[in-house]
């Protein structure tokens, strides 16, 4: 079970975008995920007549390491780390360290 899923807000812990906030909008593999607004670097794209795309410098969105993110507990403000919970039902579900509160999943 992935700790971290798409849809979740997530705090970055460590370096260059340090504090910043975003919503995971996609997991790249096991350990790597696509934070909007997080580790945006200038890609210097080259024109593709063939695709339609015009050359120049473009924004892009690079994965970052799962471990220097943390989820966003928005009852207490900070970020958290998260458990696991074994329901009575045989089900699993994500809760929140610090107080045990179940963790609300967007549907997407």
């Amino acid at each position: 079970m992935n700790k971290i899923r798409k849809g979740d807000q997530v705090i970055v812990l460590a370096g260059r975008d340090k504090g910043k906030r975003g919503t995971v909008s996609r997991r790249v593999d096991e350990a790597h995920l696509i934070v909007d607004g997080v580790n945006v670097v200038k890609k210097h794209v080259k024109p593709n007549p063939m695709k339609g795309t015009t050359g120049g410098v473009v924004d892009k969105t690079m994965p970052i390491h799962q471990s220097n993110v943390a989820i966003f507990n928005a009852s207490t403000g900070k970020a958290d780390r998260v458990g696991v919970k074994l329901l009575a039902d045989k089900t699993r579900v994500r809760v929140y360290k610090s107080s045990g509160d179940e963790i609300k999943t967007a549907k997407a």
